[in-house]
């Protein structure tokens, strides 16, 4: 039986896709979300794949957001209980939250967007849906799209953005709707809610 005082986490394992044919792209992404806050720092586990320990909604959903940007990944997203007290590397884990991850990487290969969440709350299947949609949308993202949403992003407001990509304020508007600016800042925030959710006591 699950004791009260048993921590549950996130634990995100990532394994890169089409590794055979291109390098290696474990050290890029470990530098890409090393800023993200994490109970354990992320770590290569073997060959192509890498891990991380997560209890922070908005880390997960930030994480997931730059794996999918950078288009490389499958990535697999366990929720569940951990082994307390954690060792001090990830890769050393165990507890349900590692085996739900491990299901959820191989499941990645074949799922929408290289994307699958598993876990023992009833959360999980929300919160995938939830990802599989804001991937849609991120994966639609021109190269333009992503350098107006990321100016503003930066604080810049429509008029900045404007004048530093020498177009008009509605052209501005118009890259940010196409784009799915406003979309994806939704599907953002709810998929952090559905991940606090899915974190809390089945």
């Amino acid at each position: 039986m699950r004791s009260s005082s048993t921590p549950r986490a996130v634990v995100l394992t990532v394994d890169q896709r089409g590794s055979r044919r291109s390098s290696d792209a474990v050290p890029a992404a470990l530098a890409l979300l090393e800023d993200l806050r994490v109970l354990r720092s992320w770590e290569r586990t073997a060959g192509d794949e890498m891990q991380g320990i997560l209890d922070s909604p908005a880390a997960v959903t930030a994480a997931v957001a730059r794996l999918v940007r950078d288009g490389r990944w499958h990535v697999g997203i366990g929720i569940g209980d951990v082994e307390s007290p954690l060792p001090d590397s990830t890769r050393a884990g165990r507890g349900e939250a590692y085996v739900a991850a491990r299901t959820a990487v191989g499941a990645a290969r074949t799922a929408p967007h290289h994307l699958r969440v598993e876990g023992d709350s009833g959360w999980c299947r929300h919160l995938e849906s939830a990802l599989w949609l804001w991937a849609g949308v991120l994966e639609r993202r021109s190269a333009k799209g992503w350098e107006v949403v990321d100016l503003l992003a930066d604080g810049g407001t429509y008029e900045r953005v404007g004048a530093a990509l020498g177009i008009s304020q509605s052209a501005v508007s118009q890259r940010a709707a196409a784009a799915g600016l406003i979309e994806a800042e939704r599907a953002a925030e709810l998929a952090t809610i559905l991940t606090e959710r899915a974190l809390e006591a089945p």
